[in-house]
């Protein structure tokens, strides 16, 4: 059953019975395992002896829509057909809009059939607004429910400051929560029900999307970016499970001496599959666990400490607190904040010390075209704005620094926001996320604290440098990889 705490009712329409289908509507936990807005639409489903319908859009007219992410989505689209093809009693429809408003209404003419719609609950990028208007829309109980992580987002009702200040909450509020487990396979129970036939004035209005995931359909036809390319990482969660075994069985290890080392690029690589929903965070957590050969015992006293409160390896230990307290304390803020990605949310410390150092005089400036382009002085900033470009990522240590050197080189801290906020979002697989707010919001203060001595340009923002990076970190094969030999967009 799923914990009530993860259920949220959207709107105040009642449940029709009479109506043919349960319609789940799979909009951020795009993935048919451990899904907890999956097992809620099946829940209904069998009690009510209907059919389910499996509805997942993309559209195209939202800001940022490239290739890169279309193509990412599409490979996960087609797991999920795989999946959802062979069930009885289900019926999958994946939809791909071709032309801007061309899937407006849709969702309207599928939940006149629907005797109640599931969606999914998620804080960020143009999510919340658009599940919030499908609420109004609907004549039938729309339910959007929280897949988000291993902690329910209205588990605690406080916008925490600082990591430190999260991680102790979480550490005496996490292990209820823990008890209460998606289930790994929510279709394995069969519906009585047989899969329901779509219904001839909408298959003609609004063609699925089979041809393109079976290759007959091109992006380049699509109008959305196209300066954006795919890159070489396969979305979907096929290849998110591979992904997340290479580096539990083999890599993990070394993953608390290296992970912040450029050079050996020991990262999980998993946020990707995350922020698309294709992987869940139960999965994360319970590959991991039984890696480490936890056996669900009790953690110890709530400290706030990073290290040995699960008492599992150095590695382990590490990677949890990256992927727990800092991952979930971006769904904290950006679920109770709506100003999550103004200026203005700003610690008041870090706003006021900004602005006192605002007319500062800069060495450089740069406009948005050469941040973009990798077009700055410095090789090593270049070098990390060339692997966001290319790859749709940059190594998590790097991504500091490429934050604070667009802060320094900008006319102004809020100038600053926008070029992260837009080089982030334009290029990151994992972009739009609420942990890509988290990271360009710490740059300029947000979960940090004052530091000495107060700076030109920084204030008492937290300074870095290039130079000290370089000293500290070994960068020399990642300069080479990311030279900027060759062209970044073509």
């Amino acid at each position: 059953m799923v914990p009530t705490s993860r259920i949220r009712l959207v709107n105040n329409a009642p449940m029709r019975a009479t109506r043919p289908v349960v319609l789940y509507w799979m909009t951020a936990a795009r993935r048919t395992g451990s899904n907890f807005g999956l097992e809620q639409a099946a829940s209904h489903a069998r009690r009510l002896r209907k059919p389910l319908v499996v509805f997942e859009a993309l559209r195209v007219d939202h800001r940022w829509a490239s290739e890169r992410f279309h193509q990412f989505v599409l490979d996960g689209m087609r797991d999920n057909r795989a999946a959802l093809d062979r069930r009885p009693g289900v019926t999958y429809l994946p939809y791909l809009e071709t032309g801007a408003g061309a899937g407006r209404g849709l969702l309207s003419a599928l939940a006149v059939h629907a005797a109640v719609v599931v969606t999914d609950d998620f804080p960020c990028f143009f999510l919340p607004a658009m599940i919030e208007a499908a609420g109004r829309q609907l004549d039938v109980r729309l339910e959007a429910v929280d897949s988000n992580g291993l902690l329910p987002m209205r588990a605690v009702s406080t916008v925490f400051p600082t990591a430190h200040a999260f991680r102790r909450a979480l550490q005496k509020t996490l292990p209820a929560h823990l008890k209460e487990r998606p289930q790994a396979d929510p279709l394995a129970e069969p519906f009585t029900a047989p899969a329901w036939a779509l219904p001839a004035d909408i298959a003609a209005r609004w063609p699925d999307a089979f041809t393109w995931l079976d290759g007959g359909g091109s992006l380049a036809r699509l109008p959305i970016d196209h300066q954006v390319r795919a890159t070489d990482l396969t979305g979907g969660a096929t290849a998110a499970h591979e992904r997340l075994a290479t580096f539990v069985d083999h890599e993990l290890p070394g993953y608390g001496d290296d992970r912040n080392v450029p050079d050996r690029d020991a990262t999980s690589r998993l946020s990707p599959y995350l922020h698309w929903g294709q992987l869940g965070p139960h999965e994360v957590f319970d590959r991991l666990m039984t890696r480490e050969g936890w056996l669900g015992d009790p953690p110890s006293k709530a400290t706030g400490s990073r290290d040995g409160w699960w008492g599992v390896s150095r590695s382990a230990e590490g990677f949890l607190d990256e992927f727990i307290t800092w991952r979930e304390l971006g769904y904290n803020m950006t679920s109770q904040r709506p100003d999550y990605a103004d200026f203005g949310s700003l610690p008041v410390w870090a706003r006021q010390t900004l602005e006192e150092h605002e007319e500062d005089p800069r060495e450089h400036l740069y406009t948005l075209e050469e941040f973009e382009r990798g077009a700055t002085h410095d090789p090593l900033w270049n070098a990390a704005q060339i692997q966001l470009v290319r790859e749709g990522r940059i190594h998590n240590y790097l991504r500091m620094l490429w934050g604070k050197k667009i802060l320094q080189w900008t006319a102004s801290p809020r100038e600053a926001l926008a070029v992260m906020i837009e080089l982030n979002n334009k290029y990151a697989l994992d972009g739009r996320n609420p942990n890509s707010y988290s990271g360009i919001f710490w740059v300029l203060g947000r979960y940090d604290r004052p530091w000495f001595p107060e700076r030109p340009i920084f204030g008492t923002v937290r300074y870095m440098t290039s130079e000290n990076t370089a000293r500290k970190v070994r960068v020399k094969e990642y300069l080479k990889r990311y030279s900027g030999e060759g062209t970044l967009f073509g």
